[in-house]
């Protein structure tokens, strides 16, 4: 009698480990991805939709967006101008209300410029880099981090930059927006810790993209870094295997 219980229980185990197996990797994970539309969003937005995520993709280019995910019914697109708080609030509110969860923000959303020397410069760049780099960054994670502190777990992976580790000619509000968005990631790390979430920034070097490769057509393209290594990085960060990981500033530098 024993003996058939313990067969028809491993014939049992086996058909539903089949039935997993044939889902492939489809996942009620919800990811929100900032800077969708953009050249290393994109890229993230598509890997983390093959791994069966569920996504919720925010940018400013809300067309560019809806283009490309209209037909997919695990993606939501939403308009969402991530240097004004109500929009922030909003596109959340409307994650909330299709998904009922987020379990992983990646913030990627933000921009470059060179500039002139800082007794040369204007405020107007300096607040533009702050804004799109750093604020951008505080108010996304201040919506989320509640509700995965409600729900005892989340990931957040923040994208900084290899240039804010070491000041640099022309280029100051860039790397000190940059340079903000790791301490504010430490300092959320700190906050957090016995609440389940999980905090984390990478630091690309140059990210090999058509607008990098146009600005720079004399550089030597091979020693950058591609979307897809980042993205690597960034899945690893969000998985079960970066459990140890809290705070962490990751190099992500290619053979640069």
């Amino acid at each position: 009698m024993y003996s058939f219980i313990r067969i028809y229980l491993g014939y049992l185990v086996l058909m539903i480990a089949r039935q997993v197996e044939g889902m492939g990797n489809v996942s009620d994970r919800v990811v929100v991805i900032t800077g969708a539309a953009g050249a290393l969003g994109s890229v993230a937005a598509r890997m983390f939709f093959e791994k069966g995520d569920v996504l919720a993709l925010l940018d400013k280019n809300e067309d560019v967006l809806d283009r490309k995910w209209h037909a997919a019914e695990q993606v939501i697109c939403l308009h969402t101008e991530l240097t004004l708080a109500s929009s922030v609030k909003s596109s959340v509110r409307s994650i909330m209300g299709r998904f009922g969860r987020i379990d992983a923000l990646i913030n990627i959303a933000g921009g470059f410029s060179m500039g002139e020397p800082v007794h040369e410069s204007s405020e107007e760049a300096w607040d533009k880099m702050l804004q799109l780099n750093a604020k951008s960054v505080f108010l996304m994670c201040r919506e989320v981090l509640p509700i995965m502190r409600k729900q005892k777990m989340g990931h957040i992976v923040n994208v900084s930059a290899k240039s804010a580790l070491q000041g640099a000619s022309y280029v100051a509000p860039y790397v000190i927006s940059k340079s903000a968005v790791i301490r504010l990631t430490e300092c959320l790390s700190e906050e957090n810790r016995g609440e389940g979430v999980h905090v984390n920034c990478v630091l690309p070097s140059i990210i090999d993209t058509p607008a990098n490769r146009k600005d720079m057509p004399d550089a030597d393209f091979s020693g950058w870094v591609a979307p897809e290594a980042i993205v690597d990085v960034i899945m690893f960060l969000v998985s079960p295997a970066s459990r140890a990981v809290n705070g962490a500033s990751i190099p992500v530098y290619g053979l640069s």
